[in-house]
């Protein structure tokens, strides 16, 4: 087990700063030019209940750390799972004399923009409650419990409940250093109804930086059990165009084809459907599309990137029209543009840019009165697959959920493919006003008329 992350602190910052400066300092020795170092400490506590009984019990504790260095137009990184000072210089020595023999990359370079941090303590990211076992296990069995007294579920597969904590330390040659720390929440239930080949499955899950802010583990299994019991007997529909409802479960997945669709990398290498279309409208006028760093209590929040650029909320799609392309400092390089603090790292590669709390805000209509006209249509609630062309937009993925007859939900439905074209898709589709903020990319409740739904 690797050792577990120093508190202690000393000259005002914490120890694994002060370690990473060391390394630094290692890697200079070595000849590197220029260096970053990080630092992810983790611990975890899980457990996985089945019918009263303990199935899983999870703890662990570990370090990653990651050093890439810069000789010239050259760059490498190197990663250990252990943090040994005593290990620093031969640990910076690989690292130099692998950057030594890889091709320039002029793109690659430390970001200019990085500048001290902001104190993050108003984003609320760390809580105090750290459960034992016993309280976990005390939420796993009331979940799996709440479900399976569901009228028509028949059996479980199980109720969980985890907590974890985790810290990133960076450190640059420029003279940044940032620490940021995030706590995690969660539990969940997954249950079976009917029986024989009648059978269908589903869950809830619910996940939080505080422990108070997460769903009563009882309204989890039960809303897992119920949504089990809807899917009994499903049908499949005659192919057809209709419109398609999504539900918040799922709607979320359109807002996240945009975000890869419009992330720096790929229009870089000119591999997105959106590549050309900056500054032009996208979506009908009052759709707006936000990531927002600095959501108090936020999943992804943060007050700086994976390079140390200050981080800022950001519009992405405002009234309808692409505004911004989402940035690190390489892809910003590469498109003679400046990078939007969207810049992602782990210790083992480098970084990449990556949206942090994104979401589509609410629309005006209910999810009742967006649904109102519909004679017929589907309401979805599971996607399955993953059939996006990043270089098309084409879309077809696997779904399940209710048919809508005269506005209403109706019948289950499985086995269907939904299928259409995200920029006809985006054009087209109109959220309702029931945002909540539950899985770090979130939407409302969608509708997009218009695609081909293949059933029977």
């Amino acid at each position: 087990m690797a050792e577990r992350v120093l508190r202690v602190r000393r000259g005002g910052l914490p120890v694994s700063l002060d370690l990473l400066s060391h390394l630094l300092g290692a890697a200079r020795v070595a000849g590197a030019d220029k260096a970053d170092a990080i630092l992810v400490a983790r611990t975890s506590l899980s457990v996985e209940r089945r019918l009263g009984q303990t199935e899983t019990l999870e703890r662990s504790e570990g370090q990653d750390l990651g050093l890439r260095v810069f000789c010239g137009a050259r760059s490498a990184i190197v990663s250990a799972a252990s943090v040994d000072p005593a290990r620093f210089a031969s640990f910076a020595e690989r690292a130099v004399a692998m950057a030594r023999v890889v091709p320039d990359d002029p793109l690659s370079d430390l970001c200019a923009e990085a500048a001290a941090p902001r104190d993050a303590a108003f984003l609320d990211r760390v809580d105090t409650a750290e459960p034992d076992v016993a309280a976990l296990t005390r939420r796993a069995d009331t979940a799996e419990g709440a479900a399976m007294a569901v009228a028509g579920v028949t059996n479980s597969e199980g109720g969980s409940a985890g907590f974890g904590r985790t810290e990133m330390f960076l450190a640059t040659s420029a003279g940044f250093a940032g620490h940021s720390a995030r706590s995690y929440h969660s539990h969940s239930a997954s249950v079976i109804a009917g029986a024989g080949t009648g059978m269908q499955r589903d869950y809830d899950y619910h996940g939080a930086v505080h422990l108070a802010d997460l769903d009563d583990p009882a309204a989890i299994g039960h809303s897992a059990g119920e949504r089990a019991v809807s899917r009994l007997n499903p049908t499949r529909p005659k192919t057809a165009q209709l419109p398609v409802v999504f539900d918040p479960r799922v709607s979320g997945s359109l807002v996240g084809h945009l975000s890869s669709a419009i992330n720096g990398a790929s229009i870089a290498r000119g591999t997105s459907f959106l590549k050309d279309r900056m500054g032009q409208r996208l979506f009908r006028a009052g759709v707006h599309v936000h990531d927002d760093p600095w959501r108090v209590r936020g999943a992804r929040s943060g007050v700086f990137d994976g390079e140390g650029v200050p981080t800022r909320p950001v519009t992405l799609i405002e009234d309808g029209t692409l505004t911004t392309w989402i940035l690190d400092g390489r892809s910003a390089r590469q498109l003679g543009l400046r990078t939007t603090g969207h810049a992602s790292r782990g210790t083992g590669g480098p970084p990449g840019p990556s949206a942090t709390n994104l979401y589509m805000a609410a629309g005006a209509p209910t999810p009742a009165e967006l649904m109102a006209d519909i004679a017929l249509g589907v309401y979805v609630t599971e996607l399955i697959g993953m059939g996006i062309n990043g270089m098309t937009g084409d879309y077809s993925r696997g779904a399940a959920g209710f048919m809508v007859r005269g506005g209403a939900l109706a019948e289950p439905v499985a086995e269907i493919t939904i299928a259409g074209n995200l920029i006809d898709m985006f054009a087209g589709l109109q959220p309702a006003n029931d945002l909540v903020f539950r899985r770090g990319t979130d939407a409302p409740t969608i509708r997009v008329d218009g695609l081909t739904v293949a059933g029977g």
